[in-house]
Parts: C-alpha cells; structure tokens; sequence
C-alpha cells in the first residue's frame, strides 16, 4: 500500500474491510455485463453509508460509473446534512478516471482508497494526479494498493471473458 499523506490512516484491517466491500459491489456489476467497478463510501466512524457500481454498459451512460453513483447515494443517504462529504472516506476497486476524480475533488471527500492502478486513465497518480493536484482548492488523502491483486485479478477474468 502507498499513501500520500503522514496523517493518522485507518488500521490495514479497515482499509481492507472497505475495500472487501467495494469488491462485493464490484461483483454485481458482471450480472449486468457492466465492467467490475465497485466502490463504497464509509463514514468517520467507519459505517457504510452508500456504495455504487459500475453501470455504463447497462444505463449506456458514460458518466456512470461506480464512483459518480456512491457520491451521489451518499448525498441522498445524508440528506438531513450537507452535500459535501467532508468526514469520509471512498473505496474503489481501481484507480478513478479524470472524470470521477473531479467529482471526488468537488465533494470534498477527504481520502480516497483503491486498489488496482489504472495505467491508461488513472488521476491519482498514474497517469494524471487530479486528487493531489496542489492548484486546486481540495487536495484528497490517497491510500493506493489495498488488496490490488484481488481487484486487478477480477478486472481480467472480466475481460478474458469478453475476447
């Protein structure tokens, strides 16, 4: 795992209970032949508050993915507060895209933690760095790695399947 900041992290058995979360939600993505993406958004205190999955194949929506929808479930879960989400923290199932990166950046979530790198569209820190990005007005704590080979192992079978 790699970090991005020397604050206070969650303890390597949260990080990977978050991420065995957005793994689950990832599964459910192959019923509707959508690409497995999960991710999860967890509160201060370590519930779940909103989870999304990747659905652009099903909704032939490219602004669907896991990421947009667990942002935006959290602000309906959290209605009776802000829509910012300041306190929590995002698990994904793999590096988000510029897109999704620009949406954790607006909803002022302060980490971010995945697991597999994205070499092709990543925005935090593999291709671009959107999260970490010193010009804008938020900058995202990034947890990078949490049970990679699991998440990038189902991102292949997925696409082994499809050729």
């Amino acid at each position: 795992m790699t970090t991005s900041s020397a604050t206070l992290l969650p303890d390597d058995a949260i990080l990977i209970s978050w991420m065995r979360q957005a793994l689950r939600t990832a599964q459910t993505a192959a019923a509707t032949d959508d690409v497995p993406i999960g991710a999860a958004i967890f509160s201060p205190d370590g519930q779940l508050i909103s989870t999304g999955v990747n659905a652009t194949r099903q909704s032939e929506d490219p602004t669907r993915h896991a990421e947009m929808i667990a942002i935006s479930n959290a602000v309906i879960a959290l209605a009776d507060s802000e829509w910012e989400l300041t306190d929590c923290t995002l698990a994904v199932t793999i590096e988000p895209c510029s897109m999704c990166a620009g949406a954790i950046v607006l909803s002022r979530l302060p980490r971010v933690v995945f697991g597999a790198w994205e070499p092709k569209t990543g925005a935090a820190g593999s291709v671009l760095d959107v999260l970490r990005e010193p010009r804008l007005n938020h900058q995202v704590e990034v947890i990078a790695g949490v049970l990679a080979d699991e998440c990038g192992e189902l991102l292949r079978r997925f696409f082994a399947n499809k050729r």
